[in-house]
């Protein structure tokens, strides 16, 4: 109303005099309500100057600060040297690799579909080492798959099987690098993280690149987690989609740390069902000695370990009785889904 008023005031007389008469005309409450309005309006317009003056000048927003993961791990320095935790769990591989050498064993192998409806297909064989040295699978019952999607062979299997399980003894801790990445506890096992990467790739071999972890006490590899790289690019066409392979070990009389299960996820692209996730699964039980079991030399005790409170028998090697062989998990148990590695008693 104030605007109006003035509004009349500055176009001249008969514009007020309009405007007087269009008051003239309204009612008396109408005047009231007016009047309330453009007195609320006024003490609105007053209370907003009012806290402009008080409250001065407005301060600066707060410094924003990204705070950056590093790609490099940082941890603190180990409580042994990092060099010395190397040198003694190669040590420890050459060790395990020999007795791992002396054993027949039974392998599951299975790779499932991970969707509704999927299948598996199974294959069960025995894991042996020839006179010559080199280690053969051989199928014991006819694989049974029941797979939605995919399909796979006995040569997929053999291709499965061939993977390198000791690939950082001694001799080939030197190809080689080494990043400490902290500690992890593992279980009831504390573990040293170390990433691992090839200084150089072969086109002779298959070379390792992922994580490991090693006991703090026993100072030998318990769990794997990477893939295997070679200077030669994996076959176009290739049934086999598994490239991140998970190893994980058992502790055998206290001594050995031995490979017994491996799985891998990974996704392959199916016209039927798009992507589709399948995993691998590797379970190794039912060891026994070989007939011509090489004796092993004593496992080396880790630096300024103190022994558990109830002793452990001498490292020596194995014997041919069956009460001396090291005895898994039992066979007849349902494979774990994610099993983690642990001392057995």
């Amino acid at each position: 109303m104030c605007y109006f008023l003035l509004a009349a005031c500055a176009a001249g007389p008969n514009a007020y005099g309009a405007f007087r008469i269009l008051v003239s005309k309204m009612s008396r409450i109408t005047k009231r309500v007016l009047f309330l309005v453009v007195l609320c309006c006024l003490c609105a317009l007053y209370l907003t100057r009012a806290q402009e003056v008080n409250q001065g000048p407005m301060p600066p927003p707060p410094k924003y600060e990204a705070k950056r993961i590093p790609s490099v791990p940082h941890p603190g320095p180990p409580p042994i040297p990092e060099q010395e935790i190397i040198q003694k769990f190669a040590a420890n591989e050459d060790i395990a690799k020999k007795v791992y050498e002396n054993y027949t064993f039974l392998q599951t192998i299975r790779i499932e579909e991970l969707s509704n409806p999927g299948g598996k297909f199974t294959v069960l064989g025995e894991s042996y080492l020839h006179p010559d040295g080199q280690r053969f699978f051989r199928v014991l019952k006819p694989a049974q798959s029941d797979l939605k999607f995919t399909s796979y062979t006995l040569e997929d299997v053999q291709a499965i099987v061939s993977h390198p399980l000791f690939f950082l003894t001694s001799d080939e801790i030197a190809n080689y690098n080494f990043l400490y990445a902290g500690q992890f506890k593992l279980d009831e096992l504390n573990t040293y993280v170390f990433q691992v990467k090839p200084k150089m790739l072969s086109r002779n071999h298959l070379l390792f690149q992922g994580v490991i972890y090693v006991d703090d006490h026993d100072l030998a590899v318990v769990e794997t987690y990477g893939k295997f790289v070679s200077e030669i690019p994996p076959e176009e066409g290739s049934k086999l989609p598994f490239t991140m392979f998970d190893i994980f070990r058992e502790n055998f009389q206290e001594k050995y740390w031995l490979p017994t299960y491996i799985s891998s996820d990974d996704y392959v692209t199916s016209k039927d069902s798009g992507d589709l996730h399948i995993r691998l699964v590797v379970h190794s039980t039912d060891f026994k000695l070989n007939s011509a079991a090489q004796p092993v030399p004593a496992a080396s005790n880790p630096p300024g370990a103190q022994p558990p409170a109830q002793t452990a028998p001498p490292a020596t090697a194995p014997q041919a009785e069956p009460s001396t062989a090291p005895q898994p998990p039992s066979s007849s148990s349902p494979l774990p889904d994610q099993p983690q590695p642990h001392r057995t008693n």
